[in-house]
């Protein structure tokens, strides 16, 4: 077919997509400027890993090494090569990582004589899902750190208390999935110290920055997390979040030569040069290494920084507005991510009938991609929304944003009423003075659409009449979310199709009853 035929087919497809600006779920750059387009499609033909071909694209690779390394104050002499390599995202360098730690516990037992068939490695239980999969993948056992109440990050002192001499290394994360909190690497490099000192251990310290690796050094250049800390043995960092990159670039950097084992790091000769690969992956391309070179460039230090200080400030303002009326309370810090993770009251959610998932379905049907969902084990039983402020992010997005969740609360606190209303049958007269489960505006006004025959308009301005403000903002938030339907002239008595119509909405939406 004509390619303008198959791009339109593709095109239409894609259009059933969520928009990405719109994307409030995911830490991933969606916005970049021309030269980063231009750069990108400029190296679409280049395979990264033909190093004798595209020498100078391995040289510009080695300068982002180097470049994050010092970021991270890698004991790098002046004029020496960072030891590190890019990756496909943060995914593969905790792969790479763990099996560095691996190989090396594992060698050490091997010249001690003693047993190494049993590794382990020690982790929050709010990690991220590739930390799973890497301890699966390559048979290491995860001991998990609980979390308890209030606190959604690791305790360094139950950290310590899980690990033994199988243990290859400790996870310590600048930043989590779940509330964007860093968790006190400094005080966990402390302990494992004593720990090492006087048990004989040997156990290091992993920092997963996946988000924070390029937040931190900006906006909390004091805070020590790298490898200013002595047992910090190697750091993952993620280029296409807050290194701004496009998706697809993740970097790994180790301490030393010392911690990357040489029998992981191979040889080949076939493409014209002797070469050394250290990655899970081999062919792969190089826009996305050239993009980080370029954003490196232009933007520098002060750069960087002016950007991750104003991401900040807007998850701040987006933090207060949030929290304003009291509909939600924050799991989030301050002094963490620019992330805002915030949650129903738990003294308000019996009255409500719906919750965060409801709220999420509704923002939906507006474009927003706002997740819900629930903490790690052990807080399962928490359900959070949350709100990554990346760049593209505005005041202006930010004031939409929190009005659309006002509406959709409305609406659904609205829709709860009706339910109510519905399941039990009432009339007219048994809505203007019965105890309300919701609030007596929105059941006098829902009740007196079904059973009344009026249309909304109608309704509305007589409640406005009437000083019924809330009952008639209850009733427009229906008519504009489109749950409510009515027709001019028409009877709106009860009945069970209509009864079952609604509750078919309720299922759909999610709301919890």
């Amino acid at each position: 077919m004509p390619s303008a035929v198959a791009e339109g087919i593709i095109t239409q497809e894609l259009e059933l997509d969520g928009n990405p600006a719109l994307n409030l779920a995911s830490f991933v750059t969606t916005r970049f400027d021309e030269t980063t387009h231009k750069l990108c499609d400029r190296m679409l033909p280049v395979n990264w890993i033909d190093f004798d071909e595209y020498p100078q694209t391995v040289e510009i690779h080695n300068r982002c090494v180097n470049i994050i390394a010092h970021l991270f104050h890698a004991p790098v002499a002046d004029g020496d090569q960072a030891v590190g390599t890019s990756t496909v995202g943060s995914s593969e360098a905790i792969m790479l990582a763990v099996l560095a730690m691996k190989w090396r516990w594992r060698a050490a037992r091997k010249a001690a004589g003693k047993d190494y068939a049993r590794p382990n490695m020690v982790m929050g239980a709010e990690v991220q899902v590739c930390w799973e999969k890497a301890t699966a993948y390559f048979d290491v056992e995860a001991r998990y750190v609980p979390l308890h109440d209030d606190v959604y990050v690791m305790d360094p002192e139950q950290a310590i208390a899980q690990c033994d001499e199988n243990t290859i290394g400790i996870c310590g994360i600048l930043g989590t999935t779940y509330t964007g909190q860093f968790e006190d690497i400094a005080k966990l490099d402390a302990l494992v110290t004593q720990m090492n000192e006087s048990k004989g251990y040997d156990i290091g310290i992993h920092v997963d920055a996946a988000s924070g690796g390029f937040v931190a050094p900006f906006c909390y250049p004091n805070l020590k997390w790298d490898f200013r800390l002595k047992n910090v043995r190697s750091i993952n960092v993620s280029g296409h979040k807050y290194g701004l990159a496009p998706c697809g670039i993740g970097w790994l950097i180790f301490r030393s030569a010392e911690y990357l084992p040489d029998e992981l790091v191979f040889h080949v000769n076939y493409l014209g040069a002797d070469q050394a690969s250290f990655t899970l992956n081999f062919s792969r391309g190089s826009a996305q290494i050239i993009a980080s070179y370029y954003l490196l460039l232009r933007l520098g230090r002060r750069g960087y920084a002016n950007m991750m200080k104003t991401l900040k400030e807007l998850a701040a303002y987006f933090a207060g507005r949030i929290t304003e009326d009291q509909r939600f309370r924050l799991l989030s810090d301050a002094e963490s991510l620019p992330l805002i993770a915030f949650a129903i009251p738990d003294d308000q959610r019996p009255s409500l009938g719906f919750d965060e998932f409801a709220l999420a379905a509704e923002l939906r049907k507006r474009g927003w991609i706002v997740p819900a969902y629930t903490l790690a084990p052990d807080l399962q039983h928490q359900k959070l929304l949350r709100v990554v402020v990346r760049v593209g992010f505005t005041r202006d997005r930010a004031d939409m944003l929190i009005q659309d969740i006002r509406a959709a609360y409305d609406h659904l606190r609205a829709m709860s009423g009706l339910l109510h209303l519905v399941e039990r049958g009432l009339t007219v007269a048994d809505t203007e003075g019965a105890a309300k489960v919701e609030s007596a505006h929105s059941a006098t006004a829902l009740g007196k659409l079904m059973h009344g025959n009026k249309t909304i308009e109608e309704h509305v301005k007589e409640f406005r009449e009437q000083h019924e403000q809330p009952a008639a903002r209850h009733l427009l938030h229906a008519q504009s979310w489109g749950t409510l339907t009515v027709k001019s002239g028409k009877d709106h008595s009860h009945n069970g199709k209509h009864a079952d119509h609604h509750r078919s909405r309720k299922k759909r939406s999610g709301a919890v009853c």
